[in-house]
């Protein structure tokens, strides 16, 4: 048997989570082998007997199929309290459990969902937050095989009773697919990628209103991966011929552009412990006193190259996902915009980059105040604002890219992109997240070119705000009415 679940050094305390468990293990294993007791335990004794049977599970690879056999005959709470250990054991641990106790782990959540266990949803959740972006180790490929596999596996299951979480599960591999696409010639990523496509091509193509639960990063996401032949034409169709998708009232892509994803789809790019760490950079760190915190974050999650791709995860979570209270807006806490500055200053390639400043302004792109959050969109604003003078660069190459957006993103239905680009700037500036954009208008150091076309974005937003307000709010008998939503916007 294996004596431990999780590797630690000679130093290094033992887990609570593991000597709970393995304390219940050695006082009950007598009991866990046949005949089986028939006698009913205490609710404190039925909680012992699932921390035991979960250890013997995981630590007795060859006696598995005997302790589940147990835990099913014992089962009184649709192994709601065994399913939580083990979401506690995913989000804590993992990445310090034993190998042979990693695979136990993915057996028994198959067993769990054969019998639709309570939680397995979180468990599942839990899990697809272990892989991580652009880590080609091979613990990590294993994962997201394993992962895939579950979820194509189970998919009748899994549709009928979790669908959201399959829904994730989409998020999660189109994201995992924009790295594993990027790289040739390696076996083990060519089968494992062969599966991610094949799973989310089928979810997008026979289940697309359940895709549709996503939102905009649903696009994206997609569009990041129009170079692959399964997705080109996905893409074809959500422009061109979107009643192939076979849902109703889904007449344009622009759709999906207005409808704001949830913050939980960006926490399941997260790892728990990197939300963790970045949630306490966010919190307690004082501005000024960030260096060290950054770098051990950087050693941590990003020394590796590859791995940088995380960071247009980091920025979508930062935005969209993490939203710090006014407490400590008005403290000398680091501001998110500092940290995304941080970010976009670190070393990555081009694409990289390209995405970390797409992660930044696409809630610009779209930004539709009765849908949008101003609290998406504050960043970018304040880290243009706020890096003028001495970060001119950075000023400089955001509003390049937001002008790019603006010229390129989607030229079919780029007024959608100007209103939402305005709207967002205007936003901003009416709710005081900035007092106006003078320091970027009047800054020397600035393109002149730059400066003019963010006057013209402004003014030609009151234009058409004057010219809707004439046309829309004259009654026929000539009187003047107010909606309540353009009373509030000129109130304000």
């Amino acid at each position: 048997m294996v004596e431990k679940l999780i590797k630690r050094s000679i130093h290094e305390a033992e887990n609570p989570i593991e000597i709970t468990l393995r304390e219940a293990f050695c006082v009950l294993e007598p009991k866990l082998r046949p005949p089986f007791p028939l006698t009913i335990p205490t609710q404190e004794g039925y909680s012992n007997l699932n921390r035991a049977i979960l250890y013997g599970i995981l630590c007795e690879p060859h006696l598995a199929k005997v302790h589940v056999k147990h835990l099913h005959g014992i089962i009184t709470d649709g192994y709601e309290y065994f399913t939580s250990i083990l979401v506690k054991i995913v989000i804590e641990l993992y990445g310090k459990l034993v190998d042979s106790v990693k695979r136990q782990l993915i057996w028994v959540t198959h067993e769990l969902v054969d019998v639709s266990a309570v939680g397995y949803d979180g468990l599942l959740v839990a899990l697809l937050r272990q892989i991580v972006g652009g880590d080609f180790g091979e613990e990590n490929l294993w994962l997201c095989f394993e992962m895939v596999n579950l979820f194509s596996s189970k998919w009748v299951c899994l549709l009928e009773e979790v669908p959201l979480v399959l829904s994730g599960a989409l998020y999660v591999f189109l994201r995992l697919l924009a790295d594993h696409c990027r790289v040739m010639n390696i076996p083990k990523i060519e089968s494992l990628r062969q599966m991610e496509i094949a799973f989310c091509v089928r979810l997008l193509r026979e289940k697309f209103s359940l895709c549709l639960r996503i939102g905009r990063d649903l696009v994206r996401l997609l569009q990041d991966l129009v170079h692959v032949p399964e997705f080109r034409s996905i893409w074809k169709d959500l422009l061109y011929n979107p009643s192939a998708f076979k849902v109703d009232g889904f007449v344009d892509i622009s759709q999906i552009y207005g409808t704001r994803t949830s913050r939980w789809y960006f926490l399941l790019r997260i790892t728990p412990e990197m939300e963790s760490q970045l949630r306490f950079l966010l919190t307690c760190v004082k501005f000024g006193s960030q260096k060290r915190y950054q770098v051990w974050f950087a050693r941590k999650f990003l020394a590796v190259p590859e791995r940088t791709s995380v960071v247009i995860d980091i920025v979508r979570f930062i935005c969209c996902a993490h939203h710090p209270s006014n407490e400590i807006i008005n403290s000398d806490i680091i501001p998110r915009w500092a940290v995304i500055g941080w970010l976009l200053k670190y070393d990555m390639k081009h694409y990289v980059e390209a995405n970390l400043k797409l992660a930044l302004f696409y809630d610009w792109i779209f930004f539709d105040e009765k849908v949008d959050n101003i609290m998406n969109i504050e960043p970018a604003v304040l880290l243009m604002v706020h890096s003028i003078p001495r970060y001119i660069d950075i000023t400089h190459s955001l509003l390049e890219f937001l002008f790019i957006l603006l010229d390129n993103y989607d030229v079919e239905r780029k007024e959608i992109v100007s209103r939402g680009i305005s709207t967002a700037l205007h936003t901003l500036i009416r709710k005081g997240v900035v007092q106006s954009l003078d320091v970027i208008t009047s800054c020397d150091m600035l393109s002149p070119i730059f400066k003019e076309r963010l006057g013209k974005l402004l003014s030609d937003w009151q234009f058409q705000h004057r010219q809707e307000f004439q046309t829309t709010n004259i009654p026929r008998d000539g009187i003047p009415s107010f909606s309540s939503s353009l009373e509030s916007q000129t109130s304000a």
